[in-house]
């Protein structure tokens, strides 16, 4: 079983930046998918990025530029940069890990391990 824990959020003006991190513990495995979602309250779940077991990136076209996702297996931490924020990216962030070993950002593929989320909040 794992353990996520986001944090990192708060609020930053348009055009701020802004790191989110995500604490992971418990198992291990040598095929993974870890990624980022948002949502907002009565919305869908989007996926914002994802990384695999080799490092290999997935991020929505609404995010492709501006965020990156990283993770550091040395401090069991992923981290998602985020610049060039925009209103529209106001939401509570998730993090969230998948046991397989190809990544995708379709919402149903994701439903082994999420973390309680931390508020982005994005002024115009």
């Amino acid at each position: 079983q794992v353990q996520l824990m986001e944090s990192g959020g708060g609020s930053v003006e348009a055009g701020g930046s802004m790191r989110l991190s995500c604490i992971v513990s418990g198992s291990t495995y040598n095929d993974y998918c870890m990624g980022w979602f948002r949502q907002a309250p009565g919305k869908e779940r989007e996926g914002v990025a994802s990384i695999d077991s080799l490092g290999r990136t997935i991020y929505a076209d609404s995010v492709a530029g501006r965020f990156a996702i990283s993770q550091d297996n040395a401090k069991n931490t992923l981290y998602l940069q985020m610049n060039s924020l925009k209103p529209e990216d106001t939401d509570m962030y998730y993090c969230a890990a998948d046991v397989r070993e190809y990544c995708t950002l379709a919402d149903e593929n994701w439903d082994d391990y999420w973390g309680r989320g931390t508020q982005v909040t994005v002024s115009s």
